[in-house]
């Protein structure tokens, strides 16, 4: 039986802000309930501002909660925050590599403020720099690395000390794509030797490529939980995507789609219509039936087709049917 890692019950926070003269409360995380197991990728999806930012520095004991409780690592996040800490690791979506300092030298002085030994902080940071592949620059100075570099060494700070659950906010923000699959694969590396890994993003690939369970907030309100294919299974049906980039018989893109939406919204069915720069995606419970009825009412409404096909359910299709809007939009 798995253990629990991570319990969180009714998390609130709300923060002051100042609109000229006004001094508004704004809810940013209202009553987040969360289960994480021991071993597993937890993945905290939603655009931003939704609140995973919050929810994940209340859990780091960088920001105290409003309400609510949390145990985290069998440590009681409002009781023992000081235990909390010395059970997690924690990176910052912004990094904390020094320009001036080289990789051996910031994972030797991270040890030791945990504590640790000289000589086994020098043993942690030569193993770390091997595991991640960073052992041919740990005595440059962090400048020269690359994006990807300097988020692997991010990392190594955040387990130098051995924690049971490690949380990553936004890990591969501003990564190219072959940084983005090796830091995947440096994350599945560490949940197979046994650690839990919490991670916030907004990417939908890494979710659901990444992922082994997801919680999906939005507006600080958690609106779905479960595996990526579980979620997926819960949006029955099929998505048909209508591109309208390069049709020419409406001279603006916004009345191109306007047109299109008018003429297919009160379509029986069509069970959902979302509309976008481009063109259309109609939630449909068959596509292959759709399709032929979606091309002849737009003939009808003498809107030309750039493109349309079908495809299962996405976890962004999971975000609109439970908030009405889609994630890559917001």
């Amino acid at each position: 039986m798995q253990s629990t890692m991570i319990e969180t019950r009714a998390l609130r926070k709300t923060f002051k802000t100042r609109q000229g003269r006004e001094v508004r409360n704004v809810e940013a995380v209202r009553g987040v309930d969360l289960r994480v197991d021991g071993g597993e990728i937890f993945g905290f999806l939603g655009p931003n501002g939704a609140g995973k930012t919050t929810t994940l520095r209340m859990l780091a004991t960088l920001i105290t909660p409003d309400d609510g409780k949390a145990v985290i690592a069998g440590a009681d996040l409002l009781a023992a925050p000081g235990e909390v800490r010395r059970r997690i690791g924690y990176v910052a979506q912004g990094g904390s590599t020094w320009d001036d300092v080289t990789a051996r030298e910031e994972l030797v002085m991270h040890a030791r403020m945990y504590g640790i030994a000289k000589a086994e902080a020098h043993e942690r940071a030569a193993a770390a720099l091997a595991a991640f592949d960073l052992a041919e620059y740990a005595d440059r100075k962090c400048r020269t690395y690359s994006g990807g570099q300097r988020r692997r060494v991010d990392i190594a700070l955040g387990i130098i000390h051995g924690p049971k659950v490690l949380f990553l906010d936004e890990p591969t923000t501003g990564l190219d794509p072959q940084s983005r699959a090796r830091m995947w694969d440096e994350i599945r590396r560490l949940r197979s030797e046994g650690m839990t890994v919490f991670i916030t993003t907004h990417y939908l690939d890494e979710a659901d490529a990444l992922c082994d369970r997801i919680a999906i907030i939005d507006h600080g309100e958690i609106v779905a939980e479960g595996t990526p294919a579980a979620l997926k299974r819960e949006i029955s049906g099929d998505v048909v995507s209508v591109g309208l980039g390069s049709a020419a018989e409406v001279a603006e893109a916004g009345d191109r789609v306007r047109a299109a939406a008018a003429a297919l919204e009160s379509e029986p069915y069509v069970r959902r219509l979302e509309t976008h720069n481009e063109g259309l995606r109609l939630l449909v419970d068959s596509g292959a039936t759709a399709i032929p009825h979606v091309a002849r009412a737009l003939d009808r409404a003498g809107v030309a087709l750039d493109s349309i096909e079908v495809h299962r359910p996405s976890l962004d299709d999971v975000f609109l049917a439970k908030t009405g809007r889609s994630l890559r939009e917001s």
